[in-house]
């Protein structure tokens, strides 16, 4: 019963926040989008405060984001305006929480910052360890582990997280095989999963899992977002592909066939994973697994026909 009274009290918080945040966004809308230029960041870090009162700390992530956009270099005011969009949808999902159906209802809880969780039968598989990397907010470190499984095909996502400076205790061989259990979160379109149980020690992997074009990578993707609109990228496998500059500047993912081509997110273009996968192909076809989002494609492991095993690109 007092479990069931915080929930409530909870929920009133982030109905009321989000309320505030959906008038935020109308005055945004009715200043016109050169408004948020000029109010700089310190009104936005401001609302994204107000939403962490409000105990809701995926919106308050959420404005970081868009508060940041105004001074992300050329083409912004369209940024804004898809953050904005997707920020007022996720408001509206909460606010009419209770008329949609429970995977989607259990997504937007989740979106907004309410815990997710684990959901059904623990699933036993041959699992591969595709990637492992940190990633960190300054208060906590996030690890995020990739898996396949080899029986079921299916993808999972296991979540570890540590205090800052730390490394989160969980810690999986990247390219070995687990014989192991894992227990998948509920929501349309999560792929989040808890590590349940492993039985035995790790196998080598016998090969990437099954992979197709760049154009396949992308239909995947939009598949997703019909689950999840908020999603921020989806795990692909993407098969005889070539890493080759772009005239921009930037790199790409190419199909050998030239059929099509995926630009690499920028933060890769940074990274020592590029020089990485540049090297393993040497202008030949590899296979890359990585996640294909609207920023770009992260490649995160590779395989050669020359090389044994996988390439960590972490």
């Amino acid at each position: 019963e007092a479990a069931r009274r915080r929930a409530e009290r909870r929920a009133g918080r982030i109905t009321a926040g989000a309320v505030e945040l959906e008038q935020r966004l109308a005055d945004l809308l009715r200043g016109g989008l050169a408004s948020a230029e000029q109010a700089g960041y310190g009104l936005w870090e401001e609302t994204a405060a107000r939403m962490v009162d409000a105990q809701a700390p995926g919106l308050a992530g959420r404005v970081r984001e868009l508060g940041a956009i105004p001074g992300s270099g050329p083409g912004w005011p369209a940024r804004l305006l898809e953050e904005s969009s997707l920020l007022h949808l996720l408001n509206a999902g909460w606010l009419g929480l209770d008329g949609l159906p429970e995977p989607l209802a259990t997504t937007v809880c989740t979106r907004v910052g309410l815990p997710s969780p684990s959901s059904g039968a623990p699933v036993r598989d041959h699992w591969l360890v595709l990637a492992q990397y940190d990633t960190s907010d300054g208060k906590v470190v996030t690890r995020r582990v990739w898996l396949h499984g080899r029986g079921s095909g299916r993808w999972a996502l296991v979540l570890s997280f540590g205090a800052a400076g730390r490394s989160p205790q969980l810690s999986l061989p990247v390219g070995a095989v687990l014989d192991a259990e894992v227990t998948p979160h509920g929501g349309a379109g999560q792929l989040r999963a808890d590590w349940s149980e492993q039985f035995g020690a790790p196998s080598p992997v016998d090969g990437p899992p099954p992979g197709g074009s760049t154009s396949d990578a992308l239909a995947a993707y939009g598949s997703a977002l019909r689950d999840d609109p908020w999603l921020e990228s989806w795990p692909v496998t993407l098969t005889d592909v070539i890493p080759v500059p772009d005239p921009g500047g930037g790199w790409q993912v190419a199909d050998a066939d030239g059929e099509g081509a995926l630009p690499l997110a920028p933060p890769v273009l940074s990274r020592p994973g590029l020089w990485k996968l540049a090297a393993l192909s040497g202008g030949g076809p590899v296979t890359v697994f990585g996640e294909c989002g609207h920023r770009g494609f992260h490649p995160l492991a590779a395989w050669s026909p020359e090389a044994t095993g996988t390439v960590a690109l972490t």
